[in-house]
């Protein structure tokens, strides 16, 4: 799974590979990302690729609230095509989700040992995710964009940390994904399985990253 990341750029890394048209954001540090907050993402809309913030947590379209949004940070690569609440934005909402790395927590209860998991050469990266428009007409804003990162069984040498990892894309299938009017369950799924990056290094980090409150530079630094 993935509940805690980071993202610090370099953007320009990313722009030389996603080449999106439209920035409606400057993403800025946050060294520990989680669930409800606004994250950097590239979606594709109206034939353009846009950078904006968007929530993490996807609330379906067909929600009666935005609450449940808080349970599908995550959505299981195996099973997209089946769930009432991912299939719609599998096939027309794909999305890339900035980051640098992500936080996995090995050992049990009340003693758990945080790592930081990224990528071997240091730069930035993105998840697959999907996104969804959420409609409330009680609202004065009554429109609210939400993404959600898709998962996979993990890579072996990061197994033993926990058995699932976020789906890492590599950039040669970042415009398939993207692309709105690829919207077969098969290839997409390909895409997933193909692109995913599997080689990583990790290390240990401060338990500081166990609370949100938390939010510097140190927390991505091994100990």
């Amino acid at each position: 799974m993935c509940g805690r990341y980071s993202y610090f750029g370099p953007l320009d890394i990313l722009k030389e590979s996603i080449k999106f048209d439209i920035s409606d954001t400057d993403p800025k540090p946050n060294y520990n990302i989680a669930p409800t907050q606004s994250v950097p993402a590239i979606i594709t809309e109206n034939n353009q690729r846009i950078l904006k913030h968007i929530r993490w947590g996807l609330v379906p379209f067909w929600a009666k609230d935005v609450s449940i949004g808080s349970k599908m940070i995550n959505a299981r690569a195996e099973t997209l095509p089946e769930k009432p609440s991912f299939k719609n934005a599998f096939k027309k909402r794909r999305c890339l989700i900035l980051a640098n790395g992500y936080y996995e927590w090995k050992g049990e209860k009340g003693n758990k040992q945080p790592f930081f998991i990224m990528l071997k050469s240091g730069n930035p990266f993105v998840f697959a995710g999907l996104w969804e428009v959420w409609q409330d007409k009680k609202s004065d804003n009554p429109t609210l964009n939400s993404c959600t990162i898709i998962t996979t069984e993990a890579s072996p040498n990061i197994a033993h940390i926990h058995n699932r990892m976020p789906v890492i894309l590599n950039s040669k299938y970042y415009d398939a994904w993207l692309d709105t009017a690829l919207q077969d369950f098969g290839q997409c799924n390909r895409i997933l399985k193909d692109g995913a990056i599997r080689d990583f290094q990790f290390y240990p980090v401060s338990t500081k990253v166990n609370s949100v409150r938390n939010n510097d530079p140190s927390l991505v630094q091994p100990i």
